[in-house]
């Protein structure tokens, strides 16, 4: 599961939202569900401090550098 990019976590954390609103499953589907719902969430934090980072370390001091050559 850990080959899904972010957007395709995000839909699938949005349908699992979506399924477990609409009040139609089982107690025991709903917990499944909701865990399932609890691991997307974390995949998706952990892809955005990694995006994060990437970005601290393509600045300087937290802000943007210009990395085009100089003209």
């Amino acid at each position: 599961m850990q080959d899904l990019t972010f957007e395709e976590a995000l839909q699938q954390l949005e349908e699992t939202v979506a399924q477990l609103e609409s009040g139609n499953l089982t107690l025991e589907a709903s917990l499944s569900l909701f865990e399932r719902g609890q691991w997307l969430a974390a995949y998706c934090g952990q892809l955005l401090d990694q995006a994060q980072l990437r970005v601290e370390q393509l600045t300087e001091d937290g802000e943007i550098v210009d990395l085009a050559p100089p003209v």
